[in-house]
């Protein structure tokens, strides 16, 4: 790719060296369109990379379905020797969803290692959408044989799918919706510091990339400080004249370049320093989120957001957007050790963040939602399943009208209206529709849901989730 100015200032890192801000911001700017950024709210994108089998999450319960199912799945679930998580429907955690009188009478029920989010979607606190994917249009099987369908662009591709999950668009898409929900409130001044917006822990994503909104990085446990200046073994930096030295050389201090990449390079380093610091001096002055956070790297993010959110008041924000993801999901193989693994540690993480936001006082201000790359075949490949499209995505918190199934739930089997083939789900409801209800819940005006989603137009409605 060409380096241009633009291109440099869209890609380089939210936090470190090249950390937070550019000139983009005093460049272009959307509309002031009214966003409403009263109180406080957060989004927080839980992504789950690689493409989670939602027959294998969402499982169907009655018994003429499960069985039908089990016979389907029969070599896979035979794989499930651990007693505790066996796929057989005596071990399943059944769902009484309050709208069931649109299911037919269908059930459907989770595995034992969601339990967590068993216990919240049966509290009211959770709620499940079924069978939503990316689409340019409502699309069904018919339309798909006979290749009448427009179909979003490199479908079942990992990094692709990704993509257009976040941005609407395959890799290479420089805007994501969530840094276009970011740009909306921080039109409408949601924000002291537009910086703490968008927050990443997961690197840099282009969902969290806006107009406007630069994404921040965190660490775990905080800002991604430059080791150079802080940490003792590198440059004597345990002395405080060398360590002031070394932020006096990433500062640039006393240089004034003329050229435009120079300029961005030295703005953004100080910024970063800025951001960084400004941070650090919030965390101490909170007191420290003590609910109990599971172990290893998905645990350890959401503490980090928590501990984030926690700082919402020192920050002065009242609108932000979080990025936490969680890898592991490509089970082409070994599905039955590695999606239980995955299961389990993202109903942990999730169940310790909900307490965190009672504990902080924040249990109604911030929604927790799932996405993935796609979901997977129903047809199996031995011990293991194969990229597919539709899935089935969780939605958490006190705001959330819980204890529903939202969506059209296809049936467990072949050659129904959305089935592609393999029991690939075609989506009925588009990431765009999904998208639509969170941003209305953030609070985005309808004009505003249009800049950041530009093919709502195409989709009639969206889930009231929340």
């Amino acid at each position: 790719m060409k380096l241009t100015r633009r291109s440099f200032l869209s890609n380089t890192s939210a936090a470190g060296i090249l950390g937070t801000g550019g000139l983009t911001s005093s460049l272009m700017s959307m509309p002031a369109l009214a966003a409403d950024t009263s109180g406080y709210k957060a989004l927080v994108c839980v992504f789950l990379f690689g493409g989670m089998d939602h027959y294998d999450t969402v499982l169907p319960y009655d018994q003429t379905s499960h069985d039908s199912f089990a016979t389907v799945r029969e070599s896979l679930f035979s794989q499930y020797v651990d007693a505790n998580s066996p796929r057989s429907r005596d071990n399943l955690l059944p769902l009484n969803p309050s709208n069931a009188g649109v299911l037919g009478g269908r059930q459907f029920a989770l595995p034992q290692e969601l339990s967590p989010l068993h216990a919240m979607f049966e509290a009211g606190d959770a709620a499940i959408l079924a069978n939503v994917g990316p689409l340019l249009e409502p699309t069904n099987r018919d339309m798909v044989l006979n290749g009448s369908a427009r179909l979003p662009r490199q479908l079942f591709s990992h990094n692709d799918q990704q993509s257009t999950w976040m941005s609407s668009a395959p890799e290479g898409a420089l805007f994501g919706w969530g840094g276009r929900f970011a740009d909306a409130a921080l039109e409408s001044n949601a924000n002291q510091n537009s910086l703490f917006t968008g927050m990443s822990t997961f690197g840099n994503q282009v969902w969290l990339s806006g107009d406007v909104a630069q994404q921040y990085q965190l660490s775990i446990g905080g800002p991604d400080n430059l080791i150079a200046i802080q940490w003792p073994p590198y440059f004597g930096a345990e002395d405080p004249a060398v360590s002031s030295l070394m932020e006096q050389h990433f500062r640039s201090q006393g240089l004034s370049p003329v050229n435009l990449f120079q300029r961005d390079i030295v703005d953004r380093s100080r910024r970063a320093l800025d951001t960084n610091q400004a941070y650090s001096a919030a965390m101490d002055e909170v007191a420290e989120v003590t609910t109990a956070f599971p172990e290893g790297h998905f645990g350890a993010q959401m503490r980090t957001v928590a501990e984030a959110i926690s700082l919402r008041n020192v920050l002065g924000a009242s609108r932000q957007v979080f990025f936490v993801g969680l890898g592991g999901f490509d089970t082409h193989s070994a599905q039955a050790r590695e999606l239980i693994n995955r299961q389990t540690a993202l109903a942990a993480g999730i169940a310790a963040f909900t307490t965190a936001m009672s504990e902080i006082g924040a249990e109604n201000d911030v929604t927790v939602f799932t996405a993935s790359d796609f979901g997977r075949t129903l047809t199996i490949n031995g011990d293991g399943t194969d990229h597919g499209w539709g899935s089935h995505h969780f939605i958490i918190g006190g705001a959330v009208n819980g204890r529903q199934i939202y969506g059209d739930m296809p049936d467990y089997g072949f050659e129904h209206g959305q089935d592609a083939g393999n029991g690939r789900l075609i989506p009925t409801t588009s990431v765009e529709q999904y998208a639509a209800t969170l941003g209305r819940w953030f609070g985005l005006s309808e004009a505003e849901l249009a800049v950041a989603l530009p093919g709502l137009g195409n989709f009639p409605g969206s889930p009231a989730f929340v």
